[in-house]
């Protein structure tokens, strides 16, 4: 059994997992969560008992959730490709720190903007929300463009899972359009280049059902009740 990487749509953060595979050339397929109907309901729960993605299905048949576990055991199997790096040394460090950061703060400070999306709220309520969330994404963009510190990608000179983890979380500005990336040079050239990596344009396909070419090894879609009967197999 391959890697089996459950997504969360629309919008969800597992894209940056989904881009992570394909650098990685590890053999994997997708199962699609529709969110929020099939994310939070009792079949999924069997995969993720807290009703999130991303999920990741290990061919010995053990589950890993959250997305930072997920990019490490990835970046772990691919440390050959400079996508991740053996523990212990100063570059893991490094990398756990910008995975914490982008996940601690990055992430966060959309909280308050989805929740004014999937919930039913009074006007008024909203606008506190949007005002709040809006300045969590900016105080988020600003600090992200001291941290690139004049390089071209968040660790380096060349595209690792942190650009990856970065890409799916910076595209819900679009989303929500509280923030000019254009203010932030840096962050805006980063988010401009990782766009056209053959691994982003694959994700961002996968996502919307359009015609998408894998650089990667991807090896194809499986349904929700097929990929509980792999999980039964293997226990």
């Amino acid at each position: 059994m391959s890697l089996i990487l459950f997504y969360g749509v629309p919008e969800g953060c597992s894209f940056g997992s989904i881009v992570a595979l394909e650098w990685s050339g590890l053999p994997y397929r997708l199962c699609r969560v529709q969110m929020p109907e099939v994310v939070s309901g009792n079949e999924y729960r069997r995969i993720n008992t807290v009703g999130e993605t991303p999920s990741l299905l290990l061919p010995d048949g053990r589950l890993i959730s959250e997305s930072m576990a997920i990019l490490n055991y990835i970046g772990a199997q691919s440390i050959d490709k400079g996508l991740g790096f053996a523990q212990g040394t100063a570059d893991f460090d490094r990398l756990n720190q910008m995975l914490a950061y982008l996940n601690t703060s990055f992430f966060n400070a959309f909280s308050p903007l989805w929740h004014a999306v999937e919930h039913e709220l009074e006007p008024a309520e909203k606008d506190v929300l949007v005002a709040y969330g809006t300045a969590k994404v900016e105080k988020a963009h600003r600090m992200l463009e001291g941290l690139l510190a004049g390089r071209k990608w968040l660790l380096g000179n060349r595209p690792g899972i942190a650009d990856a983890y970065f890409t799916g979380i910076a595209r819900w500005n679009e989303f929500h359009k509280v923030v000019d990336i254009s203010q932030f040079p840096a962050l805006n050239d980063l988010y401009q280049r990782v766009l056209q990596e053959p691994a982003v344009r694959f994700a961002h396909a996968t996502e919307h059902r359009e015609k998408a070419e894998s650089t990667g090894r991807f090896l194809g879609e499986i349904d929700l009740e097929e990929a509980l009967g792999l999980l039964r197999q293997a226990a």
